[in-house]
């Protein structure tokens, strides 16, 4: 059973940064993809960044320039650095990773924005 760990959210100013980090347990695997989503209250799950295989990266445009997505197979991890963070970032941030035909959750981490 894999299981992903969340980490690094929390309570930021406009303008400020965080970086999340999600880990995934058991042993090495072969990700399809790793990524971030995130939801606020009363919205759908929404994309934030994806790493797609090893090497292309997929960002939504309201994070562009912003938030940077990294992630290292050897490691099982995936993370997101968010600068120059916006009221309208606040969410529960989830990571997913997709290995094989299977998709894995984080139970997501809290982000808010607010001075």
């Amino acid at each position: 059973q894999v299981q992903l760990v969340e980490s690094g959210g929390g309570l930021v100013q406009p303008g400020g940064s965080l970086r999340l980090s999600c880990a995934a347990s058991g042993t090495r695997f072969s990700f399809r993809s790793m990524g971030w989503y995130r939801q606020s209250p009363g919205k759908e799950r929404e994309l934030v960044a994806v790493i797609i295989g090893t090497a292309k990266t997929i960002y939504a445009d309201s994070v562009k320039g912003r938030f940077t997505i990294s992630g290292d197979n050897t490691k099982n991890t995936v993370n997101l650095q968010m600068n120059s963070l916006k009221p309208e970032d606040t969410a529960v941030y989830h990571c997913k990773m997709v290995i094989g035909i299977y998709d894995y959750w984080g139970q997501g981490t809290q982000v808010t924005v607010s001075s």
